[in-house]
């Protein structure tokens, strides 16, 4: 059973749920509605911009929406991107899938731009790689509520 609509979730809306979003878009083309959100929405982030530019796909255009901005209904499926925060809350009755993944910005820390951009990389590819799993699961007819975990 393939979703009408997908939502990922994470705080900032500013990197993980953005790639995520850009992926998406990327590997589900006009099958799904695709959006983004957070808690507390900053910015998007230029790193985000820049891992997914060496893929081919422009996320520029994509901005940082509040999860209470999201009409539930135009989602059937919740994916939480959140590891060491407190995930957003969505209300709805849409099945919700929880994908832990580390922040990439590593805002705090003392690193190069290039150390930064490698952070990015690596959940850019996780993501990339759960969403080719899910992507498979609904071409088999699965239900995502069934999907088996990505580990």
């Amino acid at each position: 059973m393939t979703p009408a609509g997908i939502l990922f979730l994470c705080v900032a809306n500013s990197a993980r749920s953005q790639m995520a979003e850009g992926l998406a878009r990327h590997l589900f083309p006009g099958d799904i509605r695709v959006q983004s959100a957070g808690s507390a929405p900053t910015r998007l982030n230029p790193l985000a911009v820049e891992a997914l530019d060496e893929l081919g796909i422009d996320i520029r255009g994509q901005r940082s929406d509040s999860v209470d901005d999201i009409d539930p209904d135009t989602v059937d499926l919740v994916i939480t991107l959140c590891a060491e925060e407190v995930c957003p809350v969505f209300l709805g009755t849409a099945t919700r899938l929880h994908w832990p993944l580390p922040d990439p910005d590593r805002k705090h820390e003392d690193l190069t731009h290039a150390e930064r951009l490698a952070h990015f990389r690596t959940a850019r590819d996780e993501i990339h790689r759960r969403l080719e799993a899910l992507r498979a699961h609904l071409d088999a007819g699965g239900d995502p509520a069934t999907l088996p975990p990505t580990d």
